[in-house]
């Protein structure tokens, strides 16, 4: 019974993870359209329940992680759950840089959201409440909640990530000490031998420097 529901417990965490990665994917692609011809209301309120989304089960994976880490008779999964603590950690991690882009974004490039929610509910019910209280029409001002939204929400991804440092796998001292004067004796190539070795790598599409880079 026991192993079981370890086994679902697993399988769980390996779905989420899967699902955060598609989440963190689907987010960083769709901020790229912010600004392009096919910025829309529609495409603003997509991104917003991306984020949420993403949010709402990275913390619920998180949870899962730090809970087993700290029960002490689940040792024979221990090595899966820092598997999946590293996985996290990086999604999180790179999910982080993109609440800041998307701050940035939606700072520099606001949307007119009054047409979208005329007949239908705001990202929150602030609005309503106060026409309410004031006996009148408030339209919620969409930009500004969604800036006050991605602090709260990149606050909440920064605690995650810290509390997952505390309990990732400590490296080995001796392995991390050889790597690290391995590097810093190795000799590189210089600058123009660089060049030479990319120009003949570039024949090779699939080795090729990109010309970004």
């Amino acid at each position: 019974m026991i192993v079981s529901l370890m086994s679902e417990r697993l399988d769980l965490k390996s779905n989420l993870i899967i699902e955060i990665n598609s989440h963190v994917a689907l987010f960083r692609d769709t901020l790229i359209l912010v600004g392009q011809p096919r910025d829309c209301p529609e495409l603003r309120e997509k991104i917003r329940k991306l984020r949420r989304n993403c949010v709402e089960t990275s913390k619920h994976m998180a949870h899962l992680i730090m809970t087993q880490s700290k029960c002490s008779n689940l040792n024979e999964h221990s090595n899966d759950n820092q598997t999946h603590l590293v996985l996290l950690s990086c999604l999180l991690q790179i999910f982080l840089r993109e609440l800041y882009k998307s701050y940035r974004l939606i700072q520099v490039i606001p949307m007119d959201m009054s047409g979208y929610y005329e007949n239908r509910a705001g990202p929150s019910n602030l609005g309503n409440v106060f026409g309410i209280l004031l006996c009148k029409q408030i339209t919620p001002d969409f930009n500004q909640e969604e800036l006050n939204s991605i602090k709260k929400d990149s606050h909440e991804i920064s605690v995650l990530i810290s509390e997952l440092q505390e309990h990732m796998p400590r490296h080995d001292a001796a392995l991390l000490e050889r790597n690290t004067a391995a590097l810093e004796g190795h000799s590189w190539p210089s600058k123009r031998r660089r060049k030479s070795i990319y120009k003949h790598m570039s024949l090779f599409c699939c080795i090729s420097r990109p010309n970004y880079l």
